[in-house]
């Protein structure tokens, strides 16, 4: 019995990893996800088919080079509202208000003063800590607030994808939102602001090019 109980934990694990990783790469091919689930793709094939039939994701033909069109697979609108997209509409209406009610100064601030309130209680941390564990500190905040975080070192300093991000599609909308986790970046990472340079990172997240000096 509690074998039984173990592997139905490790198959719900696994279909959840899947419908994350179309939440991050919305559209995926069976690799892709193979890749990102860390199984094989008959095993990735296996959940995407129980998936389909729950009607959780679809999958269309896309042409890529020659030979035969690969198969894009894509949350359905029932998938999406697997995660906590229902609040997307409220945040919609919240923002559009605030934004005929401030300036777009005061806008600004205000997505760098929630960003300022969330670490508040790690300033302390911030100024003992080293760079590396200053990026682990941020890693750890950021995946609190719904972030998924791809680091990289470089010549020049750092590189950091956001491999997922809870305000990607308000974002579209309301660009200032990413003031909230530049900020963040910049702040936990103790450097000024014009050394964290925003870029969008493909159609759906953000990265940020860290600069040290």
């Amino acid at each position: 019995m509690l074998y039984s109980t173990s592997i139905k934990d490790k198959m719900k694990s696994t279909r959840d990893k899947v419908l994350q990783t179309l939440v991050s790469n919305p559209r995926a091919t069976i690799n892709e996800i193979a890749k990102t689930v860390g199984i094989n793709a008959i095993s990735v094939r296996h959940h995407l088919t129980n998936l389909q039939a729950d009607g959780l994701i679809t999958a269309e033909e896309e042409r890529h080079g020659v030979g035969r069109p690969r198969l894009i697979y894509f949350l359905t609108e029932s998938g999406q509202e697997q995660f906590p997209k229902r609040y997307f509409q409220l945040s919609q209406h919240l923002i559009k208000q605030i934004k005929k009610s401030l300036s777009d100064d005061a806008v600004n601030q205000l997505f760098k003063n929630m960003a300022s309130d969330i670490i508040s209680d790690h300033q302390q941390e911030i100024l003992d800590f080293d760079m590396e564990d200053r990026l682990l500190l941020l890693e750890d905040i950021m995946s609190n607030e719904g972030f998924d975080l791809e680091v990289k070192k470089t010549e020049f300093g750092y590189e950091i994808h956001e491999v997922a991000c809870p305000f990607y599609k308000l974002s579209k909308e309301h660009p200032e939102i990413c003031l909230f986790d530049q900020t963040l970046v910049a702040k936990i990472l103790a450097l000024p602001k014009e050394n964290v340079i925003h870029q969008k990172h493909g159609d759906n997240h953000c990265s940020f090019m860290v600069k040290i000096e």
